[in-house]
């Protein structure tokens, strides 16, 4: 056994070492081939030289690369998680199916109502039939309307009914489209025009929604990163046109130039000690506040902004057909060009008597929003009926220049009759302005709630008296600064100056009485 063991060693030694030859052959020609196929890639040679210097003293790089190298190829070659096959695994019983069913509570589309909201709901009056300077209630009583903001009686003119009427027969209640698309028809290019002529500008837009005008017309030009400087003051419309842009905005005292321009210099002192890039400036105002019942002081508005180099926006949803010699709104009221303001706003449904608004400036303004302003390219456009409207709402302030002047003279006549019949009152806003909001001075250090009661008891007092008024209303929670309550009166040119005293008269009446039982 050992001469055989003796006489195999050396067999089995060459046959080892072959072996390892050969093992040793096809390593070094395998990697020979592997350096020439990755010499034959384009820049291994940067590569090699990368990984070279970068790893020769430092291992603990080298395993995290390997780490996230072997878990890329674990997350693409793995499989892949399919919703669908894991949902069909799960399979409930009838009985199941009826429990969460069962269990299953539908949250309210809204907040029920206050017991307060409620008794307001059931007190609201039912008007039957067309609203004008009369109401007739529901329950056939007719009275003095005071709450409506037809202030030149636009919409009870039989031309505007019949020519609305015509354009149904013609045209249908609606487009159904949106006004780049298949929406616009003749009567919206001619209200265009009638818009830009009557206000004295080179052209306009129309939109189908008052209140989305001012909406999509600032963040049409607004963007993110621009400035924003906004009356503090302005209605809820312009409040989410600003928050839609997404801009930075800066508020300054209601209708206070001095803070005005203490924004503006603040804003300009900051862009120039953080060397920021140049972004477009807006300063916002309305016309006419419709929250305060004032008007703003144009001229003042324009030397701030040709001084701080900013563009005007003027929202003129209330002082359009109202104010200035023409009606023509606050630029006519103050003797100024409107080519001075960039843009003009406003909504048709007030003194015109239609629907819908419009923004108005230069061609080059307006053509840019027919691309980017949203309410005009997504929504269907304005109802013929109710551009026909429109168009004679205009030539109805153009036709009776003397209703604007009876307008101011009946808003004048308003305040002076209700101070004189109640002392401690506030009427807010200039003599010749027809939208007015009452506040009771004995009420004011009182809780909201308290006042609102207050005041609701005079709306109530007051209709029982023939005459129709409201409160102003506001959505708490959303708007910016919400006014101190107060009664809204909105005058009317179509009433007379019997009629204007004797509804003055009744709600000094009927805030007297409120007071008294109060005390």
């Amino acid at each position: 056994m050992s001469t055989l063991g003796s006489y195999a060693g050396p067999f089995v030694n060459d046959a080892a070492r072959d072996l390892a030859d050969s093992l040793v052959v096809t390593v070094n020609s395998t990697i020979a081939l592997a350096s020439n196929m990755y010499s034959a890639i384009p820049g291994s040679r940067i590569l090699a030289l990368y990984v070279k210097s970068s790893y020769q003293n430092d291992p603990y790089r080298t395993l995290l690369e390997i780490g996230l190298v072997i878990f890329l190829i674990w997350y693409f070659g793995g499989k892949k998680y399919k919703p669908g096959k894991q949902h069909e695994k799960i399979i409930l019983t009838e009985k199941e199916i009826q429990e969460l069913i069962d269990e299953w509570e539908p949250e309210p589309l809204v907040v029920p109502p206050t017991e307060a909201q409620r008794l307001e709901l059931e007190k609201i009056p039912i008007i039957s039939g067309p609203s004008g300077p009369k109401v007739k209630l529901a329950d056939g009583k007719e009275k003095l309307n005071l709450a409506s903001f037809n202030f030149l009686g636009a919409m009870n003119q039989e031309s505007t009914k019949e020519k609305a009427i015509a354009a149904v027969r013609k045209y249908g209640v609606g487009t159904c489209g949106p006004c780049g698309f298949y929406g616009t028809i003749d009567v919206h290019i001619d209200l265009e025009k009638e818009v830009s002529r009557f206000i004295g500008v080179e052209d306009a837009i129309v939109y189908s929604q008052g209140f989305s005008t001012i909406g999509s017309v600032i963040p049409a030009f607004s963007k993110r990163g621009d400035i924003i400087v906004a009356d503090s003051g302005v209605n809820f419309a312009v409040q989410k046109g600003i928050q839609v842009s997404r801009s930075v905005v800066k508020y300054f005292k209601h209708n206070d130039m001095e803070d005005l321009e203490r924004v503006l210099k603040q804003v300009q002192q900051e862009s120039l000690k953080k060397k920021k890039p140049l972004t477009r400036q807006f300063i916002v105002v309305e016309g006419l506040y419709v929250n305060h019942g004032d008007i703003c002081p144009l001229p003042k508005l324009i030397e701030l902004r040709n001084k701080y180099k900013y563009r005007l926006i003027v929202e003129e949803s209330m002082s359009l057909g109202v104010l200035g010699p023409r009606g023509a709104g606050v630029c006519d009221h103050y003797g100024i060009s409107p080519k001075d303001v960039d843009m003009i706003t406003a909504s048709m449904a007030n003194t015109l008597g239609a629907g819908g608004g419009f923004c108005c400036g230069s061609k080059e303004i307006v053509e840019h929003q027919r691309l980017s302003g949203q309410g005009y390219v997504f929504s269907a456009s304005l109802p013929a009926l109710l551009a026909v409207s429109a168009m004679e709402g205009i030539k109805h302030v153009e036709a009776h220049p003397e209703l604007v002047t009876r307008l101011q003279e009946n808003s004048v006549l308003m305040r002076q009759t209700i101070r004189k019949g109640v002392q401690r009152v506030e009427c807010s806003g200039p003599d010749e302005s027809p939208v007015l909001h009452v506040r009771l001075s004995d009420l004011l250090d009182q809780p909201v709630d308290e006042q609102e009661k207050a005041l609701q008891e005079v709306v109530e007092e007051a209709m029982r008296n023939g005459v129709l008024i409201t409160r102003a209303k506001y959505v708490h929670g959303q708007e910016l600064n919400v006014p101190s309550p107060s009664i809204r009166i909105a005058v009317s040119a179509s009433h007379s100056r019997k009629e204007v005293e004797k509804s003055g008269s009744v709600v000094a009446a009927a805030i007297k009485k409120v007071l008294k039982s109060r005390r």
